[in-house]
């Protein structure tokens, strides 16, 4: 007997069929004597059309009432899904994060986990029934409701998971597991059977969309084995996140990230002296503003030197704001910014024993005339910002540059 933790995103659970078709591979997981936990995400759609009710009435909302009225969306897949099975003879019951209970932080829209108390889980598993759980939820300090943000039913499903001490946490989706890339820009693009945690923490940070972040820190943080599997043709295979060891044959490159969302700022001329970093992304982090790539030139005088960083471009406007209200304390001559940027990153704990990787990324690069603008590094990625018109040229061909090409 396995105890198995199951997850089944928006798309798995669309329409009344779905659930259906959901229940039966629930079924079968029971069928084989394996206590089952089940973390449903809400109807496809429903948030979307959740959230814009909510910011129609108030845009300047009550994050608290926001909660509320979210978190509906998964409590009534979970209810549903909960009756199916009992239409189809497989005892479960459906839990609302505050029932569990999954305590949060406090910031509601956005919370963290802090801790999940397995108990009475445990003990109707134990007992034969399934949990069918509503993702993306928990209670906060204030005992309101809190959310965990987007893509937060992934990251209840692994730390559900964990904490019910789970075999393992299988993820169903609407792609059957991890590619090297995205397979609608490169056709030849490959479904990785296994991928390191690392790996996958560094392509989910960095654009792809197949499992949200927080998920993959919390599985590698308790090493909770994890597939990637689709919930229509769930026999494909699928990936599993493992630790590196278990991988034996190790490429430089494991696969290639993208991401659209990013935004320039460039401050010319600011003064080179202790402090300076400080005076200007103290403010950003003020307002909220993350930012990721950084780079700065050398001073040539020891007096006044230029700084690059990017940022979401979502939040482009939020930071020219933050940096014209600092202005008079950063002490700069000139600012400038470009939404049209685009982020490309190659990943691969291989990197550690290939020497040689980021030359052949930046040769191929330049061989199709890309140009780029800052580059960031780490032990196992290379990421560089490059104009966003580029973007798909540069994906497959670095594909074609690492041999990642199907055959």
């Amino acid at each position: 007997m396995a105890k198995i933790a199951m997850k089944f995103g928006g798309t798995s659970v669309a329409d009344l069929d779905r659930i259906r078709h959901v229940a039966g591979l629930v079924a079968k997981e029971v069928s084989q004597g394996n206590q089952v936990a089940v973390v449903v995400s809400a109807m496809a759609g429903e948030t979307n059309k959740l959230v814009g009710w909510t910011k129609e009435i108030s845009p300047l909302h009550d994050a608290r009432e926001y909660d509320v009225v979210v978190a509906a969306g998964e409590q009534i897949t979970a209810g549903l899904l909960a009756v199916a099975l009992g239409a189809i003879g497989v005892s479960a019951r459906s839990w609302t994060g505050w029932q569990i209970p999954i305590r949060t932080s406090a910031m509601h829209g956005s919370a963290r986990i802090e801790g999940i108390d397995p108990a009475l889980l445990n003990e109707r598993m134990g007992q034969g029934q399934v949990a069918v759980i509503a993702g993306f939820q928990g209670i906060a300090p204030d005992n309101r409701i809190s959310t965990l943000g987007r893509g937060g039913s992934d990251t209840s499903a692994v730390a559900i998971a964990a904490a019910i001490k789970a075999d393992r946490c299988d993820i169903y989706t609407d792609v059957d597991g991890v590619y090297t890339t995205d397979p609608r820009i490169v056709p030849k693009a490959r479904r990785l059977p296994k991928i390191a945690f690392e790996e996958m923490l560094e392509m989910a940070s960095l654009g792809a969309k197949v499992l949200q972040t927080r998920s993959v820190e919390i599985a590698m943080l308790y090493r909770v084995p994890v597939r990637v599997l689709s919930t229509f043709d769930p026999d494909a295979g699928g990936t599993l996140l493992c630790d590196e060891e278990d991988i034996v044959e190790k490429k430089p490159v494991t696969g290639i990230a993208y991401s659209r969302d990013e935004a320039k700022i460039s401050l010319m001329r600011i003064p080179d002296r202790p402090g300076i970093a400080a005076a200007i992304f103290g403010p950003l982090a003020d307002s909220g503003v993350n930012v990721d790539m950084i780079v700065q030139n050398i001073s040539e005088d020891g007096r006044r030197t230029d700084l690059t960083f990017t940022c979401a471009r979502s939040e482009l406007a939020r930071a020219l704001s933050a940096l014209e209200k600092a202005g008079p304390s950063i002490g700069y001559r000139e600012i400038t910014s470009d939404s049209n940027m685009a982020k490309v990153s190659i990943i691969g704990i291989g990197m550690r024993a290939h020497p040689g990787v980021a030359q052949t990324m930046f040769r191929t690069l330049s061989d199709k005339g890309i140009n780029i603008q800052v580059i960031s590094t780490s032990e196992i990625k290379v990421s560089v910002l490059i104009s966003e018109e580029y973007v798909e040229l540069a994906v497959r061909a670095l594909h074609s540059a690492f041999e990642l090409d199907a055959a």
